[in-house]
């Protein structure tokens, strides 16, 4: 393939690392990166665009609007897309896999605890106050990229709308991108000025050289090992086996995942615990939840219901064997299509910008899915502090209702010791997620 590096940022004030800097750099993003999506991007932003300037705003924001067009895991996809930028193929590779396999790795651990010892005190403590603190981290990136993505009052409207949409409404969110980007690409021929976009554009950047051919071998490529695993299992075990199910289940949920995990997770909860039975709906409850409290993509549940549904059918292997090729199976065909859409996608996209309407619809892109990612702010503040929350529907329109009684006043007090870290003592990601998950084990060990 060609290399991703001769497209690397033409800001002069941008610094070029070498490969070993980024690997060291995208492993540590891949063992702190808590906080679902939002916090994920929040946490890149501030390393690579923010302390390391190997990335400028633009580019930055340019990656991040297509991969929110993607189905997928957005920040793994993200993470790729600038990996690719700086070293081509191998920084790719590098930065997308580093992203996801500590995380893996975590829910691997995480799902044995909680098949043979999920009763512990101290590992339900640790995941409570852990919870307590993403649920701060999503606010505080939520501030964040809504600071630098809504330089207007036209993109606040627009994030503002597609908050109502997503949240009022349920409307899917590609409608919501379709539509975002329809008003910017328009508004960006008469009045740029009103998506804060530039009044002169640069020049466009070369075409890149054999970009078609880039792209095709990487399709080609990717196809085969996306499915070379299921067709493996599928020879040797048979096509009804349990690993040849995952495999097909979540290289299809891989497909249809537009909106990140959130956007999925009514259609797979119904598909896993109503439609295939693998899971039990409190245990679907608590995959969500471990996935929430594991560095990672928050779509590494899918890896949880896995290794529990491979468990109970693990024939011909033992139950842990089988459980561990079940998740293996589930995170490879969930993730295997991400590379695909980068490695296809990119040299094209690369090409597009300073394409001023083009920048006027990411631009506006970029400010519905913060209003997106606030939805998803807002839904997960009323699932931590309460312990029951309602879905209401009159006509058209939808809300979510809490339960008062059902208030968690240790979550409560724990989410305001974790703002205070963040916001008043501006403490780091990491001692945050440390003390919270000290703090939740002494409450479970207090209050029972």
């Amino acid at each position: 393939m060609v290399s991703g590096e001769a497209s690397m940022n033409d800001s002069a004030d941008v610094a070029r690392p070498t490969f070993s800097e980024a690997f060291k750099v995208w492993l540590k993003i891949g063992c702190i990166n808590f906080g679902g999506p939002a916090g994920q991007i929040s946490l890149m932003h501030r390393v690579l665009v923010d302390e390391k300037k190997w990335i400028d705003e633009p580019r930055f924001m340019h990656a991040l609007n297509y991969c929110m067009l993607l189905p997928g895991p957005e920040a793994q996809q993200l993470a790729t897309y600038v990996g690719w930028t700086m070293h081509g193929l191998r920084g790719g590779l590098a930065a997308g896999l580093l992203f996801v396999l500590p995380g893996a790795l975590v829910m691997l651990g995480l799902s044995l605890l909680y098949v043979f010892a999920k009763h512990l005190t101290v590992i339900d403590g640790a995941l409570y106050g852990i919870k307590s603190a993403v649920l701060v981290i999503v606010i505080e990136a939520i501030i964040r990229i809504g600071r630098r993505g809504l330089k207007t009052y036209l993109l606040m409207g627009i994030a503002f709308a597609a908050f109502d949409a997503i949240y009022f409404m349920a409307l899917p969110f590609p409608f919501i991108v379709i539509a975002a980007a329809i008003i910017g690409y328009e508004v960006a021929r008469h009045a740029p000025e009103q998506l804060g976009l530039p009044e002169i554009d640069g020049p466009a950047p070369p075409t890149r050289p054999g970009r078609w051919r880039e792209s095709f071998m990487a399709i080609a490529t990717w196809l085969v090992i996306w499915w070379l695993p299921v067709a493996l299992v599928a020879l040797i075990l048979g096509a009804d086996h349990i690993l040849v199910s995952l495999g097909l289940f979540f290289s299809k949920l891989a497909v249809v995942s537009f909106g990140g995990a959130y956007a999925l997770l009514a259609y797979m909860s119904q598909q896993v615990v109503e439609a295939r039975g693998w899971l039990s709906p409190g245990e679907m409850v608590d995959a969500l939840g471990l996935a929430e409290t594991t560095p990672g993509p928050l779509i590494l549940v899918t890896q949880f219901v896995g290794f529990l549904a491979a468990f109970r059918l693990p024939a011909p292997f033992p139950a842990l064997l089988g459980g561990i090729l079940g998740a293996a199976m589930a995170t490879w065909t969930v993730f295997a299509p991400s590379f695909l859409w980068i490695f296809a996608g990119a040299p094209f996209i690369e090409d597009l910008r300073r394409n001023r309407r083009l920048a006027g619809a990411m631009a506006a892109i970029t400010a519905a899915v913060v209003g997106v990612i606030l939805n998803l702010a807002v839904w997960f503040a009323l699932n931590v502090v309460f312990g029951d929350v309602t879905q209401l529907t009159v006509g058209l329109f939808r809300w979510f209702v809490p339960d008062v009684a059902t208030l968690d006043i240790g979550a409560l007090a724990l989410a305001i010791v974790a703002a205070l870290l963040v916001f008043w003592r501006h403490i780091n990601l990491i001692a945050v997620i440390g003390i919270m998950a000290a703090l939740g084990i002494a409450a479970r060990l207090t209050l029972g």
